[in-house]
């Protein structure tokens, strides 16, 4: 669907102009466009368990044996290469604290526990020292 403004229907400043609008077909377009109000937050899902699930999803790209690197994910993705191996380092960590982190629900405000708070953990190499510094990290939530 697309609606022209002409002088007869301008926008607020007085601009002439295209809205394109798609639609299915016999679908209904509502003219109200429906937005939350500007100071009210939306729950999301936090960063960590987004980038958790894309460093298993790459690790299966790398596995399958497809020919793909992480060079190519990092151009695919449009991250740095050092970043994707930063959210590849993720999957060091034990899969009790991966489990905890992708059963993490949604939130309004920013978690205690972040991908650059686990950085430090994930460095401890043993999972039982990981296990130990992510409950004193979780405690303070």
């Amino acid at each position: 669907m697309e609606v022209t403004l002409g002088p007869k229907g301008v926008f607020e400043k007085g601009n002439v102009g295209v809205i394109k609008w798609r639609a299915a077909i016999g679908g209904v377009v509502n003219s109200l466009l429906t937005q939350p109000a500007r100071n009210q937050k939306i729950p999301k899902l936090p960063m960590v368990a987004e980038l958790l699930r894309k460093a298993l999803e790459w690790q299966e790209l790398l596995n399958n044996g497809s020919g793909t690197t992480q060079a190519k994910i990092a151009s695919r993705e449009g991250f740095s290469r050092p970043r994707v191996t930063q959210i590849m380092d993720l999957l060091n960590l034990p899969s009790d604290i991966q489990k905890y982190i992708l059963s993490m629900p949604e939130t309004i405000r920013k978690p205690v526990v972040t991908e650059r708070s686990l950085r430090p953990i994930i460095k401890l190499g043993d999972p039982a020292e990981q296990l130990a510094a992510f409950k004193s990290l979780s405690a303070s939530e």
